[in-house]
C-alpha cells in the first residue's frame, strides 16, 4: 500500500537573482511584471547603467552603453553628444586612465589620450571596474540595512578587482549553535532611577562601574563590564548602556594595498577609551571550533574567538556570520583592546566582545586589534612544538608591518 504525503498548496523558493537580473529578462521576453518594477510606462525605457567601451568614427567619439534593466545583448553604441551622464562619463575616464597607468615590469605604460578604439583587455577591465562598483554599492546599501547601529557603513575598493565576500552574512548580535543559549540568567535588574547607584549592575556582581561621567571606559583590561540591562529601572540614557547601543561611529570597510585583504577605517575621530564595535558571530564548542580552525588555517582565515573569560567552552566564529567587526584586520600594535561584556546574560562562559580604543583615533585610521589576546595559547616556535598533533597548526605570517611584530596571527 503506497503511503502519500499531503503537500502544502504553495512552495516559496527564495529567489538569489538581483532585481536587475530580473528586470532584463522581463525586457528581453517583453515581460510586464509590477512587483519587480516592469510596467507598460517603463518596458521600453532607457537608463545607462555603465559604459562599456569607446571608439571614435569619422570623427565622431561613440561609448558602448550598457543599459539598466536591460540584458548586454541590448548594448548600443551612443554618440558622446546624446549622454547625460558625467559622473558615468569620469568614472570610464578614470578606469581607462588607471588601467593604463599601471605599471608593468618595472615600466609604467604611456597613457594615450587620442585614440580611435580601445584594445579589448583596456574595454575588458573598464567593465569589470564598472560591475565591481555596483556590486559594492549594492552591498554597501544592503549592510546598511541590516545593521541596527548609529554610524553609516562604507565599502571602498581603489586596490583591485575585488567584490563582496559571496558567503558572508551580516548580523547584529551572536548566532548561537543548537543546543546553545546566549540569552539566559537574568531575571531582575537595578531598582536605580539615576546610575550609578549603591545596587547598581555593576556592583551587585562585585565590580566597579566600567564608566566615567564623559561615558569614556576606566577600568583596566581584563575586568569585565556589568551593563544594566533590560530588566533595570533606568531607561535608554543611562550610563551604564553603551555597548549595546551599538557602534556609534561611521566606519569603512577597505581594501588595503598590501595584501591583507579587506580591513576597516574609521571615518570619524575617535577618542580614547572610546566603545568602537562588537565583536559578533555564531557562538559554537570548543571542540567544534578546533574543527574549524584546521581548515582555516588552512586558508590562512582566521576568524575564531574563544570565549575564555571563564572557561574554554565557546568560541565565536565570524567567518560566514559577522558584522564590521569580521574585516578588522590584526595588529601586534593595535589600537583597539577587548573586553568581556555582561548585560542580558550572566553566563561567565558566554560574554560578549566589546572593542574599544587604546589611543585617540584619527579619522581615516585603519582599526585593529590583536588577535593573541592575553590569556590565548602562545604559539612561538618552542611551544608550539610541545602541543598534541590536534594542536599544532600552519602558522599564517603576519603583515601588520608594526615594529613590535611578532612575525606571525597565531
Amino acid at each position: 500500500m503506497e503511503t502519500w504525503k499531503t503537500l502544502p498548496e504553495s512552495w516559496y523558493v527564495p529567489c538569489l537573482a538581483s532585481l536587475e537580473t530580473l528586470q532584463e529578462l522581463c525586457r528581453k521576453e517583453n515581460l510586464r511584471c509590477k512587483s519587480i518594477g516592469i510596467t507598460n510606462r517603463n518596458l521600453k525605457s532607457y537608463e545607462v547603467e555603465y559604459l562599456c567601451d569607446y571608439k571614435v568614427d569619422e570623427g565622431t567619439e561613440y561609448y558602448l552603453v550598457k543599459w539598466k534593466g536591460w540584458p548586454e545583448s541590448s548594448n548600443t553604441w551612443e554618440p558622446l553628444k546624446n549622454l547625460k551622464c558625467p559622473l558615468l562619463l569620469q568614472n570610464f575616464l578614470s578606469d581607462k586612465n588607471e588601467y593604463l597607468s599601471r605599471v608593468k615590469e618595472g615600466k609604467a605604460l604611456k597613457v594615450k589620450n587620442h585614440v580611435k578604439a580601445l584594445k579589448p583587455a583596456v574595454a575588458d577591465y573598464i567593465v569589470k571596474k564598472a560591475k565591481q562598483r555596483i556590486a559594492l554599492q549594492r552591498w554597501k546599501e544592503e549592510l546598511n540595512r541590516k545593521k541596527n547601529h548609529k554610524g553609516m557603513i562604507l565599502v571602498e575598493n581603489t586596490v583591485d578587482l575585488e567584490g563582496p565576500p559571496l558567503d558572508f552574512y551580516y548580523i547584529n548580535e551572536y548566532k548561537p549553535a543548537p543546543g546553545i543559549n546566549v540569552i539566559n540568567g537574568i531575571t531582575t535588574g537595578c531598582e536605580c532611577s539615576d546610575c550609578p547607584a549603591e545596587k547598581c549592575c555593576p556592583k551587585e556582581a562585585g565590580f566597579l562601574l566600567a564608566y566615567n561621567k564623559r561615558k569614556k571606559l576606566k577600568i583596566q583590561p581584563g575586568l569585565p563590564i556589568y551593563e544594566c540591562n533590560s530588566y533595570c529601572r533606568c531607561g535608554p540614557d543611562c550610563p551604564n548602556r553603551i555597548v549595546q547601543k551599538g557602534t556609534p561611529y561611521s566606519l569603512c570597510i577597505f581594501r588595503t594595498n598590501n595584501g591583507r585583504g579587506w580591513g576597516v577605517k574609521t571615518l570619524q575621530k575617535i577618542k580614547t577609551n572610546s566603545f568602537v564595535m562588537e565583536y559578533v558571530g555564531e557562538v559554537i564548542t570548543s571542540e567544534e571550533a578546533e574543527r574549524r580552525g584546521q581548515l582555516y588555517d588552512n586558508q590562512g582565515n582566521t576568524y575564531l574567538f574563544d570565549l575564555d573569560y571563564d572557561s574554554d567552552e565557546f568560541t565565536v566564529d565570524a567567518a560566514r556570520y559577522g558584522n564590521v567587526s569580521h574585516f578588522v584586520n590584526h595588529s601586534c600594535d593595535p589600537n583597539l583592546q577587548v573586553f568581556n561584556v555582561f548585560i542580558d546574560n550572566l553566563d561567565l562562559r558566554l560574554p560578549r566582545i566589546a572593542l574599544f580604543s587604546t589611543r585617540t583615533i584619527k579619522a581615516g585610521e585603519e582599526l585593529t586589534f590583536d588577535y593573541q589576546m592575553k590569556g590565548s595559547i602562545d604559539l612561538t616556535s618552542d611551544s608550539a612544538d610541545g602541543l598534541s598533533p590536534s594542536r599544532k597548526r600552519i602558522r599564517t605570517v603576519c603583515k601588520c608591518g608594526a615594529v613590535c611584530c611578532r612575525g606571525y596571527l597565531n
